[in-house]
């Protein structure tokens, strides 16, 4: 029998949830050492020990499905990969001459940029029943069609939220009034998760806001999920910078506080908690749907603050986060506007086309714990995956999304969001409200803003600061300050 390798997906995916998870929370959980303080040796020692523990669960899961990958050659010696690849010194990933990073899956599917073959399974239609019926109005889509779609995605996409989630009790623990160079008013509150279920879990949320100090009454707010690992600084206004410039009003969400963005952390944080330390049940909520709850707690404390517009609060992520954004905006009608960017596969790119990447890369042992178990059993399997993105994304309507990606970003495939938007746009025509209003994918920094769907495909690569000033172009239609 020939050894089958173990499927990993790109470097940059599997270790960069974790590690700014660690980074921005000082650790796993209360026993963890500080990972800043480490040296090079300690933090490859221990990112290969919380690898290793998220290999465990995954195939945990997968047992429990009864699902078994397929035996492959070593992939340098796999007929099936695409011949001009090249591998580089120290990367486990091939790539074009182009730049772009491919791998093979689990599943033994090569990552794919030729549009000719991207060979996109056909999609489901929004505005058709299960039973065949068309959907001819408001009423059947609020009333049959919705729930149909987003019972799919809560059984057997990102799982279901716990009916019975503890208790969330928030406190403004610092006040600056003059921060900014007395730009705005920051204030620092913690939402403190009642974890007397199981007190290992020490799930919390940690929010940073900024209010105009200009503001003479409430303001709209831009919520940004995301980690504290900041990066590089812009040359530039930050987003930060054009949010409160506009008079609006900014918040950071640190979602690590609230679940670790990896499958070793699934006994900890909030999943931990609901689950009392235990594994998983194949339809059990998956991290991305455990951060949208800690948004909606977030949300829950917004509109009790004065200086806040309850009506006009928005949710903003990039990458994982923009993947987070969306699927907020489906699971809680209160978020008033959606921006997401750079969301790739299982969040604004259609999952039924193999094109950057795919249903088997978010289903590696790196990434499943984003989702609910029972996604892995569309490993390899795509066409029976009942759901796609432009259907998550007609979850949202009739309220305004903006969706963009970027020209040097093709792993997050931008043309397969822009193909999304243009599959969802029939819902929100049908709730009247405009769609994308084009057909043709637009040129590079053309947007698309006349609708209540927007999008941009950005000159450049994976960030969402080019995309800032047209998404507040795009807002004003909605949001309004006095």
């Amino acid at each position: 029998m020939k050894k089958r390798t173990v499927p990993r997906h790109r470097f940059g995916a599997v270790f960069t949830g974790l590690l700014i998870s660690i980074l921005a929370i000082g650790g796993v959980n209360a026993q963890s050492p500080d990972f800043q303080k480490m040296t090079p040796e300690e933090r490859t020692a221990y990112l290969n020990t919380m690898r290793a523990a998220a290999q465990e669960d995954w195939q945990k899961m997968m047992d429990v499905l009864r699902l078994k990958l397929p035996e492959l050659p070593p992939p340098a010696d796999d007929p099936k990969r695409p011949q001009h690849l090249k591998q580089r010194a120290g990367s486990t990933n091939w790539y074009d001459e182009a730049g772009n990073t491919h791998t093979r899956s689990g599943w033994g599917n090569w990552t794919n940029y030729d549009e000719a073959i991207a060979n996109t399974y056909k999609l489901p239609d929004p505005l058709v029943l299960k039973n065949g019926k068309p959907v001819k109005n408001a009423t059947v889509w609020w009333k049959q069609r919705r729930p149909e779609i987003l019972n799919d995605y809560l059984t057997e996409i990102v799982g279901k939220t716990p009916t019975n989630p503890p208790k969330v009790t928030f406190e403004v623990t610092a006040t600056e009034p003059d921060a900014l160079n007395g730009k705005a008013i920051r204030k620092t509150i913690v939402g403190h998760i009642d974890n007397a279920k199981y007190p290992r879990a020490k799930p919390s949320l940690t929010i940073t806001l900024y209010i105009p100090a200009n503001a003479s009454g409430p303001v709209p707010l831009m919520v940004v999920a995301g980690s504290n690992f900041t990066g590089p600084t812009p040359t530039g206004p930050t987003a930060m910078d054009m949010v409160l410039a506009t008079g609006w009003a900014y918040a950071k969400i640190n979602t690590g506080d609230i679940q670790m963005d990896s499958g070793a952390g699934l006994h900890e944080g909030i999943i931990g908690l609901m689950n009392e330390g235990k594994d998983r049940k194949p339809d059990d909520w998956g991290v991305l749907s455990a951060w949208c709850w800690g948004l909606s707690r977030a949300l829950d404390y917004f509109e009790t603050d004065q200086a806040i517009n309850a009506k006009q609060i928005g949710i903003q992520g990039h990458s994982r986060w923009g993947k987070t954004a969306l699927l907020a905006g489906a699971l809680d009608p209160r978020w008033a506007i959606v921006f997401s960017t750079c969301s790739g596969s299982m969040g604004t790119s259609l999952e039924k086309r193999n094109f950057g990447e795919t249903i088997d890369n978010v289903a590696s042992s790196g990434l499943y714990h984003w989702m609910a178990g029972n996604f892995l059993k569309y490993g390899g399997n795509w066409q029976a995956m009942p759901v796609d993105a432009h259907e998550l994304i007609a979850l949202v309507a009739p309220r305004p999304i903006f969706i963009t990606g970027g020209t040097k970003d093709q792993w997050a495939d931008p043309h397969g969001e822009f193909l999304a938007c243009v599959a969802a746009s029939p819902v929100y025509e049908l709730l009247g409200k405009k769609g994308i209003g084009a057909t043709e994918m637009p040129k590079p920094d053309v947007s698309l803003i006349k609708g209540d769907l927007g999008f941009v495909n950005h000159e450049g690569g994976h960030t969402d600061l080019p995309d800032w000033p047209v998404f507040l172009e795009f807002a004003k239609k909605y949001f309004k300050t006095k």
